[in-house]
């Protein structure tokens, strides 16, 4: 059983910075996938990132270039570095984690991000 908390999310001008933590209890954190998706209002929700257990980086094209997702399995976080944000960025953010035959997922309660002037 995992357990995922995210946070650090908030208000953001268009061009500022975030970062996103998902915290995890549990055991065997290092061996999840970690995926970061966001659903914004009248939206489907989306995948944005992801980190395999062996520390693989994968993004959707949209935050390419300005999205950075790292873990640190010591204090079983994966971290989200939001740089160049948009006022299309603006969504619920949410981590999910994955055991490695896929056969078992986790969601965290999500947190807002808010892109505007």
């Amino acid at each position: 059983q995992v357990q995922l908390v995210e946070s650090g999310g908030g208000l953001v001008q268009p061009g500022g910075s975030l970062r996103l933590s998902c915290a995890a209890s549990g055991n065997a954190f290092s061996i999840y996938a970690i995926f970061w998706y966001r659903q914004a209002p009248g939206k489907q929700r989306e995948w944005v990132a992801s980190i395999s257990s062996s520390g693989s980086t994968y993004y959707t094209d949209s935050v390419k270039g300005r999205f950075t997702i790292s873990r640190d399995n010591a204090k079983n976080t994966v971290d989200l570095q939001m740089n160049s944000l948009k006022p299309e960025d603006t969504a619920v953010y949410s981590c999910n984690a994955r055991n490695p035959s896929m056969t078992r997922a986790y969601w965290g309660q999500g947190t807002q991000v808010t892109v505007s002037s």
